[in-house]
């Protein structure tokens, strides 16, 4: 088990007892139960996709996938970035310190409201009294010394406090999960920006070599309408073709520019330190798709787990709401030394303490108790429907993911087909133009079907890369090991 699922059973169990102490007041922060679909989508679970570039893609029900699941792609280079990512990402560090920061204040506040307070204070001061007509008209000038201990204590009697550190301790756990969803964000984000710059690059590169034949195709009929063999209208469409295929390239290369830096900096690198374009051919589509089953998922997904939390915590806030409507008892106690001298302060003579006790019970406030209750319950009743709503939009991610790695493969056999008919006919064309048999117009234009037909399937094969990281994002299981994760948040709550 890794310490980031040790510190998530450790602050559940944390908060339960929490709970179970003092819970009385307001809802227990089970979550609804939510009905278990058959299948994800409108259609059933297929077993397997149509088989697309030699590989099959099987959905293997209620497996999980592994924690660093992008080593799937057997791809070195697409390891590393990932590894790099998540060692140097700033996002990851910032949400990391504002984690200790939440649980240094679920720290503070049980120590303030579940201990007692003890301070020490002392004072030295020199004193002028009025004059006492009946006495005297002299002034009086004296000194006084006091050193003391003061003491403060708060009955949890209604269970206020603990139910209040119930609420932040929930809320901790909030940002634990958000931070574990963070870091699974992350990597899928690197992985897919990663098939996007290899998509993109093969793309420009075949743009590219379309540009190229569109403007030997120009200069073609050129010579040829200025040897009068074309019409001046065969002339204008080549070159037209051919600007306008130009024109495409610029934007082309700028999305891969863009895409580019914007992996540089998931991986904490400036823009000018982007990596150089993976070869797509070296990403391999894993041939094993796990499908968690829907009442695995609501445990493995951390925006589901996030939306509990919440919901526990809102349940908790009812409770506080409802104890404060109850008797308060403070227990105060201090004990020093005083005097108008050193001496006497010091002394025996000089002992003084103190031991009081004070019930508090509201009576009136303008309605706000009842207010801050009612609001509390509608806080609860909207983080129910939230949570419901969390879930359903789980479902939906994974049933859009599965339906697209199946119509993702039915695209990318037919764009494979169509290109290698169209790289058979352009080989073929080519070994008859090297023969003499057909001019170099044909042979040009049998490679601009040719390209044109790769590009989509470089289109089709970067979807279904992007789409099967989608669908391991979106079955929730953990990313990496959280080698800085403890279990600091169930330690504090206890």
């Amino acid at each position: 088990m890794s310490q980031l699922s040790m510190t998530r059973t450790f602050s559940s169990a944390a908060v339960a007892c929490l709970f179970a102490s003092a819970c009385s007041f307001g809802p227990n922060g089970n979550p609804p139960a939510m009905p278990e679909p058959a299948h994800y989508g409108a259609d059933p679970l297929p077993t397997q996709t149509v088989p697309a570039q030699g590989v099959t893609q099987q959905f293997v029900a209620g497996a999980k996938a592994g924690p660093q699941w992008w080593r799937t792609f057997d791809s070195d280079e697409l390891n590393a970035l990932v590894d790099e990512g998540l060692r140097n990402s700033p996002t990851l560090a910032a949400a990391d310190k504002s984690l200790t920061a939440a649980r240094e204040q679920l720290r503070a506040q049980i120590g303030s409201n579940m201990l007692p307070t003890i301070d020490a204070g002392g004072q030295a001061a020199r004193q002028r009294a009025l004059a006492i007509p009946e006495i005297g008209p002299n002034t009086f000038l004296y000194n006084t010394f006091v050193g003391q201990l003061q003491a403060q204590y708060t009955f949890d009697i209604f269970g206020a406090a603990r139910l209040a550190n119930a609420a932040l301790a929930s809320r901790v756990n909030v940002q634990v999960y958000q931070f574990d969803a963070a870091r699974r964000a992350l990597a899928a984000n690197i992985v897919t920006a990663a098939i996007s710059v290899a998509m993109l690059d093969a793309s420009v590169q075949t743009t590219e070599r379309l540009v190229t034949l569109a403007d030997e195709q120009a200069r073609d009929a050129q010579r040829r309408y200025e040897l009068g063999s074309v019409s001046h209208s065969d002339l204008l469409s080549a070159q037209q073709s051919a600007a306008s295929l130009a024109a495409s390239l610029p934007g082309a290369r700028q999305q891969l520019l863009t895409t580019r830096h914007a992996l540089a900096v998931l991986l904490g690198r400036t823009p000018d330190q982007a990596p150089a374009p993976l070869d797509l051919a070296s990403l391999h589509v894993p041939q094993q798709v796990p499908v968690s089953v829907p009442s695995d998922l609501l445990k493995a997904r951390p925006d589901i787990q996030a939306a509990d939390a919440t919901l526990k915590a809102a349940a908790a806030d009812v409770g506080v709401a409802t104890a404060q409507m109850f008797p308060s008892i403070t227990l105060n106690a201090s004990m020093g030394q005083g005097g108008f001298s050193w001496p006497v302060a010091l002394s025996g003579a000089g002992a003084i303490w103190s031991l009081g006790a004070s019930i508090s019970q509201p009576i009136f406030h303008g309605g706000a108790l009842f207010a801050q209750r009612r609001a509390a319950i509608a806080a609860y009743d909207a983080a129910t429907s939230q949570y419901k709503q969390t879930v359903l939009a789980a479902f939906q991610n994974v049933a859009d993911t599965l339906a697209s790695l199946e119509h993702d493969a039915q695209s990318l056999d037919a764009a494979n087909v169509a290109a290698r008919a169209a790289q058979q006919s352009f080989e073929e064309t080519a070994a008859r133009y090297r023969l003499g048999a057909v001019p170099v117009t044909a042979s040009r234009s049998s490679e601009q079907q040719y390209r044109n037909a790769r590009l989509d399937e470089i289109r089709y094969t970067g979807a279904r890369l992007n789409d099967t990281a989608a669908l391991f994002q979106a079955m929730g299981n953990p990313v990496v090991e959280q080698a800085q994760a403890s279990a600091e948040t169930a330690d504090v709550a206890k």
